[in-house]
């Protein structure tokens, strides 16, 4: 079998006289890097371990550099102590510097602030609620967040706003998330994540203490318009490495090395227009199938995992498809599983996002009948699993695995029955035949190696290879099995 392995970006970053590095060894990853900035810019104010932080944050115009020396920083030792920047001020830390929020402080760094830049730290203890976040708490616009430790916190390491950059930090063991990519009411936009490392996140275990939130993994992406994420190295979360999930469009998820982590290695789930492209996906998604197999489910568990996504020329994207080409898949539970659930749909109460609409309709009191039953509404009210391809890419597996079944190694598109609501305008089998064979779903100039199976139209049908390639599925043109030739 071909084997390859991608290393996540060495990022260093040169500020004023000093290196914040992380290596990329094929033993570590930024997380073993030396984090620090030297020595204080000129004209920093230099905080001692002891300072009030907050209070000099307050008594400071807007733009100060503050350099945290080496060594132990604490807020006000109550629930509600933090730091509220002012609009482009820069927090540095020197190497050990650490803001420790002794299992007391919800937040470091909180408020609306612009331009705010945290560089340097290291930043552990903090106990932000479900879903908040630890570092720019309210999602506030133009943070820079960079080459800093972000460990050990409850909740998010960080939220995301608009503008914001999330380079070569080390986003490690948080009890939710490393990056919870989410504003109220929206507007997270052109948002940068590159040559990070993202592991062991999920601490808390979220899934089982709120079964069904949908509220685990490395990182979490909602309702972002705009996002590249480079470079990064996201493996052994507690759940999905990556997760876009609702109203996402125009992502860009390239040249990332995603690997063991114990869900998806990337669940992209009713949103739009994705570039997938370059990757290595590992290992991923053995404890999630397993746990599934274990109980009698057949449901094809994958790596990536498409949920009611697709592309949309209607908004605005690099690509109006989901493209998925290049990249190396290898002894992940599965591969690729295309997914449509019929009963899922603007309005209905199978709709776990229960607040939301698809970006296509003004407003989910539309999505009824008798409008619902007819175009434009039978389309629009819909988040559709449409316009994907899957290209170029390499798929490896290796049946030898302990634990595997016959239930690993395959490749899917499908949907299940609909049933429900009664006034559902998508029973039957109305939507198995749609992603099957009408929405444009395309394999295509793939290589696979070891036992690979498919299934199509739903999880009742198991096809071969030559299965899969003849009508009526067509997939895979000019695609080789093993060590046989394509086209």
């Amino acid at each position: 079998m071909m084997k390859a392995r991608v290393l996540p970006v060495v990022l260093i970053l040169l500020v004023s006289q000093v290196v914040v590095s992380g290596t990329a060894a094929a033993t570590g990853g930024v997380c073993d890097g030396v984090f620090g900035v030297a020595e204080a810019p000129q004209g920093a104010d230099v905080v001692e371990p002891g300072t009030d932080l907050s209070a000099r944050t307050r008594s400071s115009p807007p733009g100060t550099t503050f350099w945290l020396s080496p060594g132990t920083h604490h807020l006000a030792p109550d629930q509600f102590g933090q730091v509220i920047p002012k609009d482009g001020d820069v927090y540095l830390g020197a190497p050990g510097a650490v803001l420790d929020g002794g299992g007391t402080n919800r937040a470091a760094f909180t408020q609306q602030a612009a331009g705010v830049v945290i560089r340097g730290l290291t930043i552990r203890g903090f106990v932000a609620p479900q879903d908040q976040g630890v570092v720019n708490h309210d999602s506030a616009p133009g943070w820079v967040i960079e080459g800093n430790v972000i460990e050990e916190n409850r909740g998010a390491a960080m939220m995301a706003g608009a503008g914001q950059r999330v380079r070569g930090n080390c986003l490690r063991n948080n009890g939710q998330y490393g990056i919870n990519a989410y504003r109220s009411g929206g507007g997270v936009r052109d948002l940068v994540v590159e040559g990070n490392e993202i592991t062991g996140n999920n601490t808390d275990d979220w899934e089982t203490k709120v079964p069904g939130c949908g509220c685990s993994g490395g990182a979490k992406f909602w309702a972002v318009d705009g996002a590249d994420i480079r470079g990064n190295w996201v493996h052994h979360n507690h759940g999905a490495g990556l997760w876009a999930d609702t109203n996402n469009n125009d992502f860009l998820i390239e040249d990332n090395l995603i690997e063991d982590n114990e869900a998806e290695g990337l669940f992209y789930e009713i949103s739009y227009n994705l570039v997938l492209s370059g990757n290595t996906f590992n290992r991923n998604a053995w404890t999630r199938g397993r746990w599934r197999a274990e109980r009698g489910d057949k449901f094809p568990v994958a790596s990536v995992y498409i949920s009611e996504s697709g592309g949309e020329p209607r908004l605005p994207a690099r690509t109006d498809k989901i493209e998925i080409r290049g990249n190396m898949f290898s002894d992940n539970w599965s591969g690729i599983t295309l997914w449509e659930n019929a009963d899922r749909f603007c309005n209905s109460p199978a709709n776990t996002s229960t607040l939301s609409c698809t970006r296509l309709v003004t407003s989910a009191s539309d999505c009824v009948q008798p409008g619902i039953a007819t175009e434009p509404l039978y389309s629009d009210c819909r988040w559709k699993t449409k316009g994907v391809v899957v290209s170029d890419n390499t798929f490896e597996f290796d049946p030898a695995i302990p634990g595997c079944s016959s239930l690993c190694g395959r490749m899917a598109v499908l949907s299940n029955y609909g049933t429900y609501p009664a006034w559902s305008p998508y029973k039957g089998a109305v939507i198995s035949e749609a992603i099957t064979f009408h929405q444009e779903n395309q394999w295509r100039d793939n290589k696979y190696y070891g036992p690979w199976t498919f299934v199509a139209h739903d999880p009742s049908r198991g096809l071969t290879f030559d299965e899969w390639r003849a009508a009526p599925y067509q997939q895979d043109a000019c695609s080789s099995f093993g060590e046989g030739g394509s086209c």
